[in-house]
């Protein structure tokens, strides 16, 4: 199956064309497509439904959208849904990631609880009466100072204690089988090619 995803994230487009292998992904851009939309959902469906929708009507094909975020229960769930943005003022450029963890770290500074989850919502979207969504979490801690070079967002504070590791210094493809992100783009792969092997595009 050809897809478009709701995003102009390179790296989301990497990691996703390797947990849907045997599919091909396209950007908007590659389509020379403009895609923005305003993400005000109150949770994680709701805004991945929102993208999922305002893409499917610009391009008139199968898309994928996607909304994730980061929760610390120590800071009420923070930063949640608004995990792109943390740290920003409204109507202000969202910080860049470094930024948005070093802001994490900060109001952490004081917290000996540092449980945390990822959240991923993925909505495959055939046209808008056909819809398929997945949600999945992904739990760790917030490591002390960021470490590792790869991933991209929060992984390099995201410290898993059975890889003595944060996400950002595991292989992608250990990331891809456990990671929010990885779990829930299989589901939505075993929906993809079920689809295809009963030529239901």
């Amino acid at each position: 199956m050809e897809i478009v995803l709701a995003t102009g994230n390179l790296h989301k487009k990497e990691e996703l064309s390797e947990i849907l292998k045997g599919h091909k992904i396209l950007l908007p851009s590659d389509l020379n497509c403009s895609f923005d939309c305003i993400e005000n959902g109150q949770t994680y469906l709701d805004n991945a439904l929102i993208k999922a929708l305002a893409l499917y009507k610009v391009v008139r094909r199968p898309v994928i959208a996607d909304d994730s975020g980061i929760s610390v229960p120590a800071l009420g769930g923070e930063p949640g849904v608004y995990s792109a943005r943390y740290g920003s003022k409204e109507g202000e450029k969202p910080l860049e990631s470094p930024e948005r963890n070093a802001f994490l770290l900060k109001n952490m500074a004081d917290i000996t609880d540092r449980q945390a989850f990822f959240v991923c919502s993925m909505v495959l979207m055939l046209d808008e009466y056909r819809i398929y969504t997945v949600q999945e979490t992904f739990s760790g801690v917030i490591a002390l100072t960021p470490s590792g070079v790869d991933g991209f967002g929060y992984d390099p504070l995201f410290y898993l204690d059975e890889y003595k590791k944060t996400v950002a210094e595991l292989p992608a493809d250990v990331k891809n089988q456990i990671s929010h992100r990885g779990k829930a783009g299989a589901s939505i792969k075993n929906i993809m090619d079920r689809l295809d092997n009963i030529g239901a595009q």
